[in-house]
């Protein structure tokens, strides 16, 4: 599996059979996607830094239309449990906010497994982990979580659910990037001071198997968009 982020919380998942894309945002946000094709899109939260699927097309090319199949990107934006191309992909509802959902709505987080690995994808979430989350994402490999607070949970909040679920690798997401239109979500840096792990330089790609997950200890892998 390779992985890639393109900055916020869109990142590009590409397994044996199929390709993932989550949260693709728009241009509003101040960065620039490339083109992209996937079989599978996932979206956390219908606000524009996380939900643009058109600019997904399919994994011939062709660009994605309401109400036609053909070969767009299958899209997801409900909780409940999905299969296409040996990648499984199940929503979990939850909340943007710490006030179930009363000032930014609903959340979904996304456990996938693809290649023999299981991920978890929190989206914008907004409050610490229910007992029944926290069960529902038992096992996972690898956490895209978000850091930067404000919007979402902060580096402290982060730092507890990642003890809570102790995943082998992760991997922060939704924090402040150069050319982003806002500037109230903290540097990346605060997660890793959080954390106890020094920051050696950002990766613009993970490659992982099953068998090169870690069994000790944790890892932090910082990407680059």
């Amino acid at each position: 599996m390779i992985i890639t982020w393109f900055g916020q919380s869109c990142f590009r998942l590409q397994g044996d059979s199929s390709t993932l894309v989550t949260d693709p945002y728009d241009q509003s946000l101040g960065l620039r996607l490339p083109r992209l094709t996937a079989d599978i899109v996932t979206v956390s939260h219908d606000h524009h830094d996380h939900n643009n699927v058109a600019a997904v097309k399919g994994v011939d090319g062709s660009p994605r239309s309401a109400g036609e199949a053909g070969n767009a990107p299958f899209t997801i934006t409900m909780p409940g449990e999905y299969e296409v191309k040996g990648t499984f992909v199940y929503g979990i509802p939850a909340f943007h906010d710490n006030k179930q959902g009363a000032e930014r709505g609903p959340n979904i987080i996304y456990r996938i497994e693809m290649d023999g690995i299981t991920l978890a994808h929190l989206g914008d979430l907004g409050h610490p982990l229910t007992n029944g989350e926290i069960e529902k994402l038992e096992g996972v490999d690898i956490l895209m979580i978000p850091v930067g607070g404000f919007y979402t949970i902060d580096a402290k909040q982060a730092t507890e659910i990642i003890s809570q679920l102790e995943p082998r690798l992760i991997i922060p997401m939704h924090y402040q990037l150069p050319g982003l239109t806002t500037s109230k979500l903290a540097d990346v840096r605060a997660f890793c001071k959080e954390m106890g792990v020094t920051p050696n330089g950002a990766e613009p790609k993970l490659k992982v198997t099953k068998r090169d997950l870690p069994q000790e200890d944790m890892k932090v892998v910082i990407l680059t968009p």
